[in-house]
């Protein structure tokens, strides 16, 4: 495939998503179809029937999942794969199942991309990659992350360096252990 093919493919698979034309979609994966997605309970998803699963599952939760190209698409000089950055909105407003979250009503934005590999004019991998901290956050209404300088990141440090203490011992008794 060349460097126009690439494109012209990644933008069918956008089109037919946002059209919710799983049908569509499903076809321009290969039957062997890898997708590994952050997102998913269990990645990777393998094979046409899983991806189709795990799209239901995506739209169910989020009926209005939107998903948009930002530019530029990184083509491989090969046209064989390439990387995809993306920005996708969505509105939780059905159960995600699994786990069996329930909705929000919250909306998200993020930002992320796909590296996506071709054979034979089809969808052979996807890898999907992105922040899932700053999802869940969006999501719950909750910070993850501490802020700079807090006292909640003081105590996230400390209980690392407790568990950090706690490993280098129990590794230097193994060893101990070890040399008897």
């Amino acid at each position: 495939m060349n460097r126009d093919g690439c494109v012209t493919h990644v933008h069918e698979l956008l089109n037919a998503w946002n059209a919710r034309d799983l049908d569509a979609y499903i076809a321009l994966l290969s039957p062997d179809v890898r997708w590994h997605d952050l997102a998913m309970a269990s990645p990777p998803a393998v094979g046409r029937d899983a991806v189709r699963h795990f799209c239901e599952t995506i739209l169910r939760a989020f009926p209005d999942f939107r998903y948009e190209i930002r530019a530029p698409i990184c083509v491989a000089d090969d046209g064989n794969s390439c990387t995809v950055p993306w920005t996708i909105t969505a509105t939780h407003l059905g159960v995600l199942q699994p786990p069996g979250f329930t909705p929000t009503g919250r909306t998200l934005t993020m930002h992320g991309f796909d590296y996506i590999q071709f054979r034979d004019g089809q969808v052979v991998n996807m890898e999907s990659r992105f922040d899932p901290a700053e999802a869940i956050e969006q999501l719950m209404g909750v910070r993850l992350r501490p802020n700079p300088g807090s006292f909640a990141e003081r105590c996230l440090v400390l209980l690392q360096r407790i568990a950090a203490n706690a490993v280098r011992r129990k590794r230097k008794a193994d060893s101990h252990a070890g040399a008897i």
